[in-house]
């Protein structure tokens, strides 16, 4: 065991934050802290560091053990290059290196027993230079400069003219080269683009010490964490398993009992549906069906509807009016600043109903393509087409439309009057303001909490294309899944930029990629373009070995060609069977009215006397319920492939 922690309590102006919380971590855990904003995360983490003293309890590191901490917001003051800057973590091996290259020159000019101690303390500094990595650390510096987003060009960058961002990134590449034993991270990912968090996942999930993280990734925490410690209303509980572990184990007896209400209602309206159909066939047999379909209806135990999680906080996203199918069209498109190009003559569509997602690494332009959509800033060159009816609802991370002296509460009353008391606090507590939070002025909120009050408002906004950028940020758990609910269910069309990858997952159908100036569609959430993403990897890398090599953007074509052709092949399928569906009912529908009138021709008198005539509509009456009998069956399996 390397880290306990027994009954540690805090609080703070009377308002308990922390009571009774004991865990221990173990010398390789890779732990997750989670809990909604407030619940005492951070505030564990510096108790545990001795950045805040407990009211109560005990952190115990164990004995010869080092730690490493990163706060979410790191102060790196140096006249260092960036380079240099992380050198200074090995300057142990920097001295130890000087003092071998001076042994070697004392060497050349010594002799006797004192040539011999030289060699002696030779031997004992490049054993010693060996195992401490002296023959790696600087390509091993440099992995970890690159992997955390800083490019070659960047390494002679002097620290003090870079962003906070930056900064944060030089404090966590220093501590990831210090190789403490235990490593505590809050929010890690803040500052990272995709790519650089997948490095460091990859890092932490190798790294051969314990860690800590608190994070509201939960595509990051899935990958890396074995246990989950969950702060609550001030106490802990510990799960073991990655977050979705924890989120399963956490609801599983609730999720199991409304998936099976759920299926069951589902099940219970098709079999009515079923049953209603049959009936209206009005034969023998098929009557006979759906009187057996009734009574096995009617011996089904139905099940209670069990109560859902966050009932009390619920959006409601309803657009004002429809847009036009064609929502978007975006051609040749060009932007540069200056000599840096971010993407060239690239185009796209978006249609109605559409969530889509823009990705890519940091500084590749994907804000810059919403703000030339909101006629923010200009393109260089191509143009845009929006359709007919379409209203766009823009959030914007750096232009939020708010009224600094209004409080939060009068800042949605004002523009939504029509909401009462109840419906405009619900709304402000899924995006954190709760009790007399809804009171402040907006003028004294931070940027993160006023970019939340501006997402609320767009929320209401009615509007039918809804463009965000990094709508997450900010949110805790639970907000970013109130929020991922309201766009599953909105009808009209989203185009969002993000890094959230769990985000995307829930909510993107189809994902544009910006990378190498130019946009790749993928036509599938964040899992099928990481899949699709990991086969042009390997195609790749397998026909650059070969005679013929192809282009990663020509192979990333290629895929988005094969996505679209099998949804197109998806669709054209549900399609047919629709088509065959609805020409399988007209022809039920047909013989069903033919046999009727066979019936009425049979009861005339002049018929009725007719044995050829009789024997003539007896006939097709049996090639009619002969048919109808293969027609129900069919009906019946087509029904149920819907």
């Amino acid at each position: 065991m390397i880290l306990s922690c027994q009954n540690i309590s805090k609080t703070f102006n009377e308002k308990s934050i922390l009571k009774n919380v004991s865990f221990h971590i173990e010398d390789y855990d890779k732990a997750a802290i989670v809990g909604i904003n407030g619940a005492g995360k951070t505030t564990l983490l510096k108790i545990i560091v001795g950045d805040l003293p407990a009211d109560e309890g005990i952190v115990t590191l164990s004995k010869d053990k080092t730690f490493g901490y990163l706060a979410q917001h790191q102060s790196v003051n140096s006249d260092h290059t960036i380079y240099e800057e992380l050198l200074t973590v090995k300057q142990d091996l920097i001295t130890l290196e000087a003092r071998i290259r001076q042994a070697e020159l004392e060497m050349k000019n010594t002799a006797g027993p004192a040539l011999d101690r030289i060699m002696e303390s030779y031997s004992q500094m490049t054993h010693r230079f060996e195992s401490e990595g002296g023959y790696t650390y600087r390509s091993e510096l440099v992995g970890v400069l690159k992997g955390l987003g800083f490019t070659e060009e960047e390494f002679d960058k002097p620290v003090s003219t870079l962003s906070g961002g930056q900064k944060t990134r030089i404090a966590l590449g220093k501590l990831l080269l210090s190789k403490p034993h235990l490593i505590m991270l809050d929010e890690p990912t803040n500052h990272l683009d995709m790519s650089s968090i997948t490095w460091l996942e990859t890092y932490l999930m190798n790294y051969k010490g314990a860690v800590i993280i608190v994070s509201h990734d939960r595509y990051f925490l899935d990958r890396i964490a074995s246990k989950v410690i969950e702060i609550d209303q001030t106490k802990a509980s510990v799960f073991t398993g990655n977050y979705s572990d924890y989120a399963a184990k956490k609801e599983q007896l609730r999720a199991a009992q409304l998936k099976a209400y759920m299926n069951q209602q589902q099940e219970i309206r098709h079999q009515e549906e079923v049953i209603a159909k049959l009936k209206s066939f009005n034969r023998e047999k098929s009557i006979k069906r759906a009187e057996s379909r009734e009574k096995l209806l009617e011996k089904v135990e139905r099940l209670e509807k069990p109560t859902q999680a966050r009932t009390d906080i619920h959006i409601t996203l309803e657009p004002r009016c429809a847009s036009g199918n064609d929502v978007l069209h975006a051609e040749n498109l060009s932007k540069s600043f200056g000599d840096l190009r971010l993407f060239q003559n690239i185009g796209f569509d978006i249609k109605k109903g559409e969530h889509v997602a823009i990705i890519g690494d940091n500084g590749t332009g994907k804000t810059t393509i919403l703000k030339i959509i909101n006629d923010i800033i200009p393109a260089d060159s191509g143009s845009l087409r929006l359709g007919t009816n379409v209203h766009i609802g823009y959030y914007d991370q750096e232009h939020h439309v708010l009224h600094m002296e209004k409080t939060l509460f009068d800042e949605i009353s004002d523009e939504y009057p029509a909401m009462n008391n109840t419906e405009i606090r619900s709304t402000l507590a899924a995006f954190l303001f709760t009790g007399e939070d809804v009171f402040k002025r907006i003028g004294d909120l931070s940027g993160g909490e006023r970019g939340r009050v501006s997402l609320a408002k767009l929320m209401l906004s009615e509007s039918n294309f809804l463009i965000l950028d990094e709508p997450t940020n900010h949110l805790d758990i639970a907000s970013k899944e109130i929020l991922e609910d309201a766009l599953n269910h909105y009808t009209g069309t989203v185009l969002y930029v993000s890094h959230d990858r769990y985000f995307i997952n829930r909510t993107a159908s189809r994902i544009l990629e910006l990378s190498g100036h130019t946009l790749t569609n993928y036509l599938g959430n964040y899992d099928y373009y990481s899949e699709k993403k990991m086969q042009l990897v390997k195609t790749a890398a397998a026909e650059t070995s070969g005679t013929s090599p192809v282009s990663a953007n020509a192979a990333e074509e290629s895929a988005a060609k094969i996505s679209w052709k099998e949804q197109k092949e998806l669709q054209a399928k549900q399609r047919k069977r629709e088509n065959d569906l609805k020409r399988t009912e007209n022809r039920i529908e047909e013989l069903e009215k033919r046999d009727a009138e066979i019936d009425a021709q049979m009861a005339q008198p002049d018929v009725c006397r007719d044995v050829a005539k009789l024997q003539e509509l007896t006939k097709e009456k049996e090639r009619i319920a002969a048919e109808l009998e293969e027609l129900m069956e069919q009906w019946e399996v087509l029904e149920s492939q819907g």
